[in-house]
């Protein structure tokens, strides 16, 4: 348990930007998801609005912290192939 003031306002910050940091992630997640819905539906129109929502959600998420700038990017070029695979067929 903390024992002095630091380590308890130390606590307090942690648990502050742990609830932000979670608010970021689910907001990324969902937008991933409308993403992988647009593709799963075949609308090609509403697959790339909602790549390039999640692209600059996921790019947000990386300039934050919550993600690292590998998986970011690992994960934008997924969704780039997805989409482009999605379109030529």
């Amino acid at each position: 348990m903390a024992n002095n003031a630091g380590a308890k306002k130390a606590i307090r910050k942690i648990a502050a930007r742990t609830e932000v940091n979670k608010a970021r992630r689910t907001r990324v997640r969902t937008f991933l998801r409308k993403f992988q819905e647009a593709v799963t539906g075949g609308d090609a129109g509403a697959a790339k609005t909602a790549f390039v929502e999640a692209q600059s959600e996921l790019m947000r998420a990386v300039t934050k912290g919550v993600v690292h700038k590998n998986t970011g990017s690992r994960k934008v070029s997924r969704l780039a192939a997805q989409l482009k695979k999605m379109s030529a067929a």
